[in-house]
């Protein structure tokens, strides 16, 4: 990409964000009006390698070097990758002695009640690596047993032997008492300084022993991976001229500094494997694609680095509806050949189906994967999918989006631009913010105002430390939420609790505010029956984000999109190939018309548009996919 010397002089910020997946890392640098994009194969040994040559290709391109850089935003993927395919630390447990397998115990409960055969996920830490250690709080945090000192010391010389990273420590009512937690750590620095210790009083203070032992042991299991890059990183960075330290993007859609990422990487869980998930035909005969992914390296067989075992990607090679020559903007070229191989190899000879069946199979157990954790999300909700519309985003995505549509009975999808690429411009956007979460029981009836003033101003304090980090001058904005109860429940409902000091007149307008609000979702308050505050947050956020306006697209009168060629695709419905015609969407005027089935391409992904489906190009840039039956289906209930 060309650039005027005025443009590479330009005063402008210039923002960096990185989207670090378990298949490819994701860049966008912006400096207005002008964003460049990148997108290369994670180097999962060193996801840092990636990250740093990409942002300077980028930086290349516009002319710019690293210390013109004003904001670098990470988020990453390797903490849910880490989880889901189970390759993070070997971890070991440390708890109040007599519940080393409550985190196998969980809530005694079954996520799928009616399944006779139904087999419990194996827990992040084996009984072997689970310890009990002798103390005792109760809920008030008073301390009934104290912490046998001796005990840990010689824990810390057995963990060692046994060769474990990490340290997840979770004692019985911590959230009130954390001391015993942090003797802990401060006996385990001193006894093996070489491991990294998790305390769930720091990560999750909050009541209920199972959500939070799980949440740390998460924390533990992926603190090495995911810290130890993140250090690197900066370090890298640093060394290369970059001002300042880089900043994450939390699972909750903030910005948080460095530090927090390294101390607590399980706020940085987000969105799992999908192009690389392993297609392979199980113990019953059935297609069956993930959970683990193929990753980067060596990635699916149609990268030809070495990988063996067929993936989705390997299924859109072989059927055709990715180009080589432009997948990931051209750095990684596809050899469909060596797809075929793999798909007929593992899948279609097993399966008795021809290799392009085969692949199609591949495809449709993904999209209907996704289409039922939909339906089970919509139907908790209340929702029905079909009202909705559906916005794709992520380089596969927009292959998927329209079949997805239909088994969910949406009629229009959405895709908006820079969509390969689009949780790394999304970073661009978020807001810089933090929460911290303590759990603190009082009757409202006689809840000790003082107390609790002195918790809100606690928590309030963390979060500003944590945002004035990153946004030293920029205003603070504050949320305060109180989770609340009927005495005898068991879940909380979250109330807002306004700025201010917590007085009586406070805790009276709290009391008001959460009957009004459990009528809202239940049809009906108890007036009779005390309520209780349970748990209390603060959030602050610095400033206001908000995406810029994009200039509209040129339109003129409505007309058939003028066609870019051609290309075969593997058409399931006819089991035969058909040549379909491709666009490139940066060519298409808004409003322009196509029809299924064709392929809509560009540097970062490809849009695959089934028969039966229209597509254009809105005046803001979004490619718009509508079901032809199920607009016409509107406009025949609707007239207006």
């Amino acid at each position: 990409m060309s650039h005027s010397p005025s443009e590479s002089a330009s005063t402008a910020p210039v923002r960096v964000a990185v989207d670090v997946g378990g298949t490819f890392t994701d860049i966008v640098l912006e400096q207005e009006p002008r964003r460049w994009s990148a997108k290369l194969l994670t180097t999962p040994d060193a996801p840092e390698t990636a990250v740093l040559q990409g942002i300077e290709e980028l930086l290349g391109q516009a002319g710019l070097a690293w210390p013109r850089v004003d904001l670098l935003i990470l988020g990453t993927t390797l903490a849910t990758n880490a989880l889901i395919e189970r390759k993070g630390a070997r971890t070991a447990l440390l708890t109040t002695a007599g519940f080393r397998d409550l985190v196998e115990i969980g809530l005694e409960d079954r996520f799928a009640q009616y399944d006779i055969f139904l087999d419990k996920p194996e827990p992040l830490v084996p009984r072997p690596w689970r310890h009990g250690v002798t103390e005792r709080v109760d809920a008030h945090g008073q301390v009934l047993t104290p912490l046998d000192e001796a005990q840990v010391v010689a824990l810390a010389g057995e963990l060692t032997r046994a060769g474990i990273e990490s340290v997840a420590v979770c004692l019985l009512h911590s959230y009130a008492h954390p001391g015993h937690e942090r003797r802990i750590r401060e006996l385990l620095k001193q006894h093996a300084p070489q491991l990294w210790v998790s305390l769930s009083s720091d990560v999750c203070a909050e009541i209920r022993e199972y959500p939070r032992l799980s949440t740390v042991s998460a924390n533990a299991y992926v603190q090495p991976q995911v810290s130890g890059y993140l250090r690197r990183l900066n370090e890298a960075a640093r060394q290369r001229g970059l001002r300042d330290e880089p900043f994450l993007m939390t699972s909750g859609g903030a910005i948080a500094t460095l530090q927090t990422g390294i101390d607590e990487p399980v706020r940085l869980v987000e969105s799992g494997p999908a192009g690389g998930a392993i297609a392979r035909v199980n113990h019953l005969g059935v297609v069956q694609v993930g959970p683990d992914s193929a990753g980067s390296s060596p990635g699916p067989a149609a990268y030809g680095n070495g990988g063996e075992l067929p993936t989705v990607t390997d299924a859109h090679a072989l059927i055709g509806t990715v180009t080589p020559e432009r997948f990931a903007v051209g750095k990684v070229g596809l050899r469909p050949e060596l797809a075929r191989q793999a798909i007929q190899a593992h899948l279609a000879g097993p399966a008795g189906l021809d290799a392009p069946q085969a692949a199609q199979a591949i495809i449709e157990v993904v999209s209907e994967n996704m289409a039922n954790a939909a339906r089970v999300h919509a139907s908790e909700l209340g929702k029905a999918a079909e009202e909705h519309t559906l916005i794709a985003f992520g380089g596969a995505a927009p292959l998927h989006a329209a079949g997805l549509a239909r088994k969910l009975g949406i009629g229009r999808v959405i895709i908006p631009e820079s969509a390969g690429v689009g949780s790394a411009v999304g970073f661009l956007w978020a807001p810089i913010a933090y929460q911290a979460v303590r759990s603190f029981h009082q009757r409202l009836a006689d809840i000790d105002h003082g107390a609790v003033q002195r918790l809100l101003d606690e928590l309030t304090a963390g979060v500003d430390t944590v945002v004035r980090r990153a946004a030293p001058h920029a205003p603070l904005h504050h949320k305060r939420v109180v989770f609340m109860r009927y005495s005898g429940q068991g879940h909380e409902i979250a109330v807002e609790l306004p700025d201010g000091p917590f007085d009586a007149a406070a805790s009276a307008r709290l009391g008001a505010a959460f009957a009004e609000r459990y009528a809202q979702l239940y049809g009906r308050s108890l007036p009779h029956v005390a309520p209780e505050a349970v748990s209390w947050s603060v959030a602050a956020q610095a400033g206001e984000r908000r995406a810029r306006p994009r200039d509209h697209i040129a339109s003129g009168p409505a007309t058939a999109a003028r066609q870019a060629g051609t290309r075969r695709l593997y058409d399931f419905d006819r089991n035969d190939w058909i040549e379909v015609p491709t666009y490139e969407r940066q060519a298409l005027d808004a409003e322009q018309k196509l029809a299924g089935p064709a392929l809509v391409v560009e540097d970062e992904t490809t849009t695959f548009v089934p028969a039966g489906f229209e597509a254009r190009r809105s005046r803001l840039g979004s490619l718009v996919l509508d079901d032809i039956k199920a607009a016409a289906a509107r406009a025949a209930k609707d007239p207006a």
